[in-house]
């Protein structure tokens, strides 16, 4: 079945479609997860200070905004979400297509999910540690730093780990409309062209990114809960 004649078309779809696209993807997935990061790092710190319940600086004015916007971005369906911000795209670009033009969606759409995420890992830290901590002086800075952060890096890593495979989803439905790697060429150069060769090797590509990324995730928490 899988002759010498296969392997060279394989190779041949490999080398001029499959491959760059690889690199579209992660280069995709890198910038988008830095900027979802240090922004969701920020938000998710101010959401800890000010939550109503269980924050260092309670303060509901602050925080049921942010909330319901982070909500609400979060839960809206990421193909609309291209679409409602393209002419945005294009007036800050110039151009609704490409990896650039991807990478502004793709962040919109992870910071409230990267927030929310870090948030809930900071909360989960033990309330009684952070009661000590405020009985030797420290300020909120400092319990946020030394304590909340120091004791949530597992979760923390977990929850990067979780956000950065959801980035890998939704490159390949960004795909769909021009942004390149490989949900496009899996979209148009496979199934559309009806190629099953290079939509499932699009296809297992992917899950091995995703794999070998959920590895490196657990690899890294095991690592961390081990300090």
């Amino acid at each position: 079945m899988f002759n010498s004649e296969f392997w060279d078309v394989w190779m041949r779809y490999f080398n001029q479609l499959i491959a760059p696209a690889i690199l579209v993807t992660l280069r995709l997935v890198a910038v988008t997860m830095l900027i979802c990061v240090v922004c969701g790092f920020g938000l998710a710190c101010l959401m800890v200070l000010t939550h109503p319940s269980k924050g260092l600086h309670p303060n509901k004015k602050i925080y049921t905004p942010i909330s319901v916007v982070a909500n609400s971005i979060r839960s809206f369906p990421f193909v609309l979400l291209i679409v409602t911000l393209a002419p945005i795209t294009r007036f800050i670009l110039g151009t609704m297509i490409g990896e650039a033009a991807a990478i502004l969606p793709l962040s919109v759409g992870g910071i409230p999910f990267v927030a929310r995420l870090l948030e809930n890992a900071m909360l989960e830290v033990n309330p009684q540690l952070i009661e000590m901590a405020r009985s030797f002086g420290l300020s909120n800075r400092e319990i946020l730093v030394r304590v909340i952060l120091k004791e949530s890096v597992p979760a923390i890593v977990n929850s990067v780990t979780l956000a950065t495979i959801n980035c890998v989803g939704s490159t390949a439905m960004a795909g769909a409309v021009g942004a390149g790697g490989l949900g496009s060429v899996a979209l148009n150069y496979g199934f559309y062209s009806f190629n099953d060769l290079v939509l499932y090797t699009s296809v297992i590509i992917t899950l091995i990114i995703v794999q070998l990324i959920q590895l490196a995730g657990s690899l890294l928490y095991h690592r961390c809960l081990r300090k």
